[in-house]
């Protein structure tokens, strides 16, 4: 980590350093740790940038806060989508990285949909495991044919799957090229996210 960014967190350069970024997200209670080897099996070759979330819920790290399960603090939502954005933005100086893709788990991946949904210039795409839609109401924005993939788990008593249909439904009124797809699981990750977000990836990451 360099003092000069203003979120703890880990960067790779990869192998490839003209690769397109990953910017990794973790959820409730993960760090900067957490999805790195996740973002190294879908990602063999990108720069990682990955943050740990400012926020404390019972001492596990969050992106921003809850008011209870599945109530989110909206206005906290704004704030810290904001603040990440501009973090993306003195990462990418710092480290000379284009805008990255987001790839982001549960509570990461409703951060990355909010920043998405009031700073679309801060990332090229997102991959979306089990999020919901983040805000009620957004502002128009423009996201023509920005690429997100959403993979929700039909068994997910968390993130219910009408939650990532309002959202998916929302960016592509914006204009993104959004695939959904709803796996047979639960909240947690599966194989087959791992393969369909590496297969999108290699379709969407250039």
């Amino acid at each position: 980590m360099s003092d000069a960014l203003p979120f703890i967190h880990r960067f790779e350069k990869g192998a490839d350093a003209q690769a397109r970024p990953v910017l990794l997200l973790h959820g409730t209670g993960g760090d900067e740790n957490d999805l790195v080897p996740l973002g190294r099996i879908i990602a063999p070759d990108a720069p990682l940038l990955s943050p740990r979330g400012k926020v404390l819920e019972n001492g596990m790290p969050r992106f921003f806060r809850r008011v209870a399960g599945g109530m989110f603090d909206e206005d906290d939502v704004r704030r810290r989508a904001v603040e990440l954005a501009d973090f993306i933005s003195v990462a990418r100086g710092h480290y000379d990285l284009s805008a990255p893709i987001a790839l982001g788990y549960s509570n990461g991946a409703n951060t990355a949909a909010a920043v998405l949904l009031l700073r679309p210039e801060a990332l090229a795409g997102a991959i979306l495991l089990r999020v919901t839609l983040p805000l009620k109401e957004t502002a128009p924005i423009d996201l023509t044919s920005k690429p997100v993939l959403i993979l929700t788990g039909g068994n997910d008593p968390m993130m219910p799957a009408e939650g990532a249909a309002k959202l998916a439904q929302r960016l592509q009124q914006y204009g993104a090229a959004v695939e959904r797809r709803t796996l047979p699981v639960g909240h947690e990750l599966s194989q087959a996210d791992i393969s369909l977000a590496k297969q999108w990836l290699r379709t969407n990451g250039s």
